[in-house]
C-alpha cells in the first residue's frame, strides 16, 4: 500500500459513541489549521441522528448512522475507521471496515481480542493490502494533519510537541502511553514529528514496528526514524534483519525496554500482553545488543535517548539533510464553557433566580426543608403552597384554609366555562393536558377572576378607610359591580353552604377577621336592594385569604398588598379547578363521547344584522 496513511484532507469514520475523543480529534485538526473537519461521521449501532460538537470556535452537526454500511456509504471519502467498538465485537465491526472498499485504513484501540482474532485481521489487511493499527493501540498523529482519537493528549500537550505542524522524524513504538512521552522528547530534540504511530501492546498486533519503519524509509519528508521497543517476542529481531539487508537505510534511533527485567524471576510480564520474554532472544538487553551491531543507534538507557535523537539529528541538519521545519505558532484554543466553568477560570451570570427550591443538593428542598421533612412534618399540600408560593411555613390553620379554597373551587358543574371548554376537547379526541388548556383559557375576569378582584377591591376599600356604604357609592359611581358580591342562584333566604362554612372555619381559626367582617357588612347593605346579592363563594374565598395573611402575622401589609396583586387566588382558584376540569375530562373519554356538535337550536342565526 501507499506509505503515506494519512493527509490534511483524511476524513474517518469514528465507530462507537467516544464524544471526547472526537471532540480531541476536531480541536487537533483546529491546531492544525484544517478546513474540513477530521470526523465525518460516527457509527453508535442501534441509534442515528446528529451530534453537536465544536470546530474551532463554532459548532457544526456529525451524522450519527446505526452501522457502518450506512455511514461508508454516505461518506465515500472517508479511508479511516477509528474503531471504539469493545472487544466482544472489534474483531466483526474491524473485518467489516477492512472488507469496505472505501476504507483503507482501521485502528482496533480495544485490549482483550483474542490473539487468533488479531491474526486474522493482520492477515486479512495484508491480503487487501490495507493497513490495521492495533489492537490495544491509542492510535497515531501525522503532524498537522491528523489525530487518532486520544493520541498524544491533550491541546496544550499537542501544542508543546509541536504536533500542530509537521517535522522531519517518523516514530512507532508498541506503547501508547510511552509514545505520548517520546513525542515530547522528539520535539525538544529535533525540528518535531513527522508521523507517529502506537502499534499496541499485543503480541499479534494489525501492523509491526517494521511494517512503519519500512513506511517512513519510504516517505521522503521523514528524515530520521525513531523507535520504541519492549521486551517479548522478536520483533525487534526483524528490524535487525532489514536494517543489515540495507532495507533501512535512514538514521534509526530505538531503545528496547525492559532492560531491568534481570532483576526479576523468569517469566514476570511488563504490562502488555506481549511483554513477557520466554527466552533469551526476547530480552530487552539482547535486542538492543543485535539492534546496535546491525547499525541502528541505541543509547546506553532510556535516559540517554533524548541525546542519541538530538546527536542525530543535529548530524542531518550538518549535512543539510534536514533544514529544520521552522516553528509556527497554534492557535489558542477557545475554553469549553463548561469546562472553565468547573475549573474556576470564569464566572457566568445567571440567568434565573430561584430562591423556594433546590434541587441540586443531596435531598430536594422546599425553602431549605428537606422533602423528606416535608412529607414527614404532615403539613399538606396547603403548607407546601405556603412554602412554594409565600415563602412562609404557615400555620395550621392557613394549611388547611388553602386546602378547604382548592375543595371548594374544585368544581362547580359541566355548565360552566371552563369545564365546557374541556368537555368539547376531550369529545374531540384531545389529549388531557390539551383539554385542560382549554378549559383553564378561560378562566379571567368573568370567570374564576372574581377572587382576585375581591381581594384587590375590598382591601383598598378598607385599607382606605370607606365605610361600606361609601365602598358601594364608589363602586357604582366607576360603573363597576363589586366583585365577589352577587349569586344566580343563592340568597340571603338559600344560602351557598360553601360560604356558611366557609365563614365558620375563619371565625374559629383565624385570630382576627377584619376584611371578612367588612364584607359581611357590605352584604347587609347590597342584600336590602336584591337578596341575591350576597357574598359568594370567590369573593368569601378572596377575602378570607387576606385575613389568612394578616393573622398569621408573618405577613407585612406591602407583602400582602404584593401577594394580592401578584394573582396568588386566582392560582389558587386554577389548581382547584383543574381538579374538577380533570374530573369531567375522565369523565367524558371513560364513557367514551363522541365529538359534540352545538345544536342548530342553540344557534341563533342572524345573518342580516
Amino acid at each position: 500500500m501507499k506509505p503515506e496513511l494519512f493527509t490534511k484532507d483524511t476524513t474517518a469514520i469514528v465507530y462507537g459513541y467516544h464524544v471526547n475523543a472526537i471532540q480531541r480529534m476536531l480541536d487537533f485538526d483546529y491546531a492544525a489549521g484544517r478546513k474540513v473537519p477530521s470526523v465525518a461521521a460516527i457509527v453508535n449501532p442501534g441509534s442515528e441522528g446528529v451530534h453537536k460538537v465544536f470546530f474551532g470556535k463554532g459548532e457544526i452537526l456529525l451524522p450519527v448512522y446505526r452501522d457502518l454500511k450506512s455511514a461508508a456509504a454516505r461518506h465515500p471519502k472517508s479511508d479511516v475507521v477509528v474503531n471504539f467498538a469493545s472487544y466482544r465485537s472489534a474483531f466483526d465491526s474491524s473485518m467489516e471496515a477492512l472488507n469496505h472498499p472505501n476504507i483503507r485504513t482501521v485502528c482496533v484501540i480495544a485490549e482483550g481480542v483474542p490473539e487468533r482474532r488479531a491474526r486474522i485481521l493482520a492477515a486479512t489487511a495484508a491480503k487487501l493490502d490495507k493497513m490495521v493499527i492495533g489492537p490495544a493501540t491509542v492510535g497515531g498523529i501525522k503532524a498537522g494533519c491528523f489525530k487518532i482519537a486520544n493520541t498524544a493528549g491533550t491541546y496544550e500537550n499537542i501544542v508543546e510537541s509541536k504536533l500542530h505542524r509537521p517535522g522531519s522524524v517518523g516514530f512507532v513504538s508498541k506503547s501508547g502511553g510511552l509514545s505520548n512521552e517520546c513525542y515530547n522528547i522528539i520535539a525538544r530534540n529535533t525540528d518535531g514529528l513527522y508521523e507517529g504511530i502506537a502499534i499496541g501492546g499485543d503480541a499479534y498486533p494489525g501492523s509491526t514496528l517494521l511494517d512503519h519503519i519500512l513506511r517512513y524509509e519510504a516517505i521522503p519528508a521523514v528524515k530520521l526514524i525513531v523507535a520504541l521497543g519492549e521486551i517479548g517476542g522478536t520483533e525487534e529481531l526483524r528490524i535487525v534483519e532489514a536494517l543489515k539487508a540495507k532495507k533501512i537505510t535512514k538514521p534509526l534511533v530505538i531503545w528496547v525496554t525492559g532492560t531491568c527485567s534481570k532483576m526479576f524471576p523468569a517469566g514476570v510480564q511488563f504490562g502488555h500482553a506481549g511483554a513477557k520474554a520466554g527466552s533469551d532472544l526476547e530480552t530487552a538487553d539482547a535486542k538492543n545488543a543485535a539492534l546496535k551491531a546491525a547499525g541502528a543507534i541505541v543509547p546506553a538507557s532510556f535516559d540517554d535517548y533524548g541525546v542519541k535523537i538530538n546527536e542525530t539529528y543535529e548530524k542531518l541538519v550538518k549535512k543539510g539533510v534536514i533544514k529544520p521545519a521552522a516553528d509556527v505558532p497554534a492557535p489558542a484554543l477557545p475554553l469549553d464553557f463548561a469546562q472553565a466553568l468547573k475549573e474556576g477560570k470564569i464566572r457566568k451570570a445567571t440567568t434565573f433566580i430561584n430562591t423556594i427550591s433546590n434541587e441540586k443538593k443531596e435531598e430536594l428542598e422546599y425553602l431549605n426543608i428537606p422533602i423528606s421533612r416535608v412529607l414527614g412534618s404532615g403539613m399538606g399540600i396547603g403548607g407546601v403552597i405556603g412554602l412554594l408560593w409565600f415563602k412562609r411555613q404557615l400555620p395550621d390553620y392557613g394549611s388547611k384554609f388553602l386546602e378547604t379554597a382548592l375543595m371548594l373551587t374544585a368544581d362547580h358543574g359541566p355548565a360552566v366555562s371552563g369545564a365546557h371548554n374541556a368537555i368539547v376537547a376531550a369529545r374531540a379526541g384531545k389529549d388531557i393536558i390539551s383539554a385542560l388548556a382549554s378549559g383553564l383559557l378561560t378562566i379571567g375576569p368573568r370567570f374564576g377572576g372574581a377572587i382576585d378582584g375581591a381581594a384587590q377591591q375590598f382591601k383598598r376599600a378598607f385599607d382606605a378607610g370607606l365605610t361600606p356604604e361609601q365602598f358601594i357609592r364608589d363602586m357604582k359611581g366607576k360603573g363597576a359591580n363589586i366583585p365577589g358580591i352577587g349569586h344566580k342562584v343563592k340568597s340571603l333566604t338559600n344560602p351557598d353552604m360553601r360560604v356558611t362554612q366557609l365563614k365558620a372555619f375563619c371565625k374559629k381559626h383565624f385570630k382576627k377577621t377584619d376584611l371578612l367582617d367588612y364584607a359581611l357588612a357590605v352584604e347587609q347593605l347590597t342584600t336590602k336592594k336584591k337578596g341575591n346579592l350576597i357574598l359568594n363563594v370567590d369573593g368569601c374565598i378572596g377575602i378570607a385569604f387576606v385575613d389568612m395573611l394578616s393573622s398569621s402575622g408573618q405577613f407585612s401589609k406591602d407583602e400582602i398588598d404584593n401577594i394580592v396583586n401578584m394573582g396568588c387566588l386566582n392560582a389558587l382558584f386554577v389548581v382547584g379547578r383543574s381538579i374538577g376540569i380533570f374530573g369531567h375530562i375522565f369523565d367524558q373519554k371513560r364513557l367514551k363521547q363522541p365529538l359534540y356538535r352545538t345544536p342548530y337550536d342553540e344557534i341563533a342565526y342572524m345573518t342580516d344584522l
